[in-house]
């Protein structure tokens, strides 16, 4: 298989599961839509912070003198979700465009299905370039379900944290949002644990990132309440 399909078979599996997820999540907000331009601009961004992570990362790795542990797992965790949030504030939500508590959780999650979307082509582009193409369409559906919603649910909370405070003072702003980047990160950590220790058990792995997206969507609904 030529280079360029490789890459385009790769950028079609990671990107359109992420894109299908993000309309989903879009029509969640359609009484009060954010502009396309905002949320193309969010999910690019969400693309190019994988190109920051990912050096940190194997330096990370590299410097490790036992291989991967629970430290390596977190601190992986941590510059993700710190990477997606620095992303999320630096493309969104520092903008006039970012008006209601809702907002936030928008930018977020489309900071997060950037991000997802070029990991999961970088990851596919890896399986099929080695020639386990058949292996790279069950890793793309399993990623889909799996992976792609633990970035969808760990971003997330951030934001939720930042729409629940959206009307607090700026010390209550900023309590909630370092409790939420803490909590992005646990929860980002304890997922890629339950994977490395339960890999012959996905299934209930990612029954969990699924009850979590329904409290996800109830949170959601309960920020969208929210008034001044």
């Amino acid at each position: 298989m030529s280079s360029l399909n490789t890459i385009l078979l790769s950028l079609v599996g990671g990107v359109l599961p992420a894109l299908i997820w993000l309309w989903f999540w879009l029509k969640e907000d359609c009484l009060h839509p954010e502009p396309k331009s905002r949320i193309i601009i969010a999910f690019l961004g969400g693309m190019a912070a994988v190109f920051v992570v990912l050096p940190i990362e194997k330096f990370i790795f590299s410097n490790s003198l036992t291989g991967i542990t629970i430290t390596t797992v977190f601190m992986w965790a941590g510059i993700e979700e710190i990477v997606k949030y620095l992303s999320a504030y630096f493309t969104s939500l520092r903008n006039k465009e970012m008006n209601e508590p809702v907002d936030a959780i928008i930018y977020m999650i489309t900071v997060a299905l950037g991000f997802s979307a070029l990991e999961n082509s970088l990851f596919i582009f890896n399986l099929i370039d080695s020639g386990s193409f058949l292996q790279s369409v069950t890793t793309g559906n399993s990623r889909f379900l799996g992976a792609t919603l633990l970035h969808v649910a760990s971003s997330a909370i951030i934001g939720i944290m930042i729409g629940l405070s959206y009307y607090k003072k700026y010390l209550t702003k900023r309590t909630f949002l370092l409790t939420g980047i803490v909590l992005s990160i646990l929860l980002h950590t304890l997922f890629n644990l339950l994977i490395i220790k339960a890999s012959n058990n996905l299934f209930l792995v990612f029954s969990g990132v699924w009850i979590l997206i329904v409290l996800i969507i109830v949170l959601f609904e309960k920020v969208k309440k929210i008034r001044y």
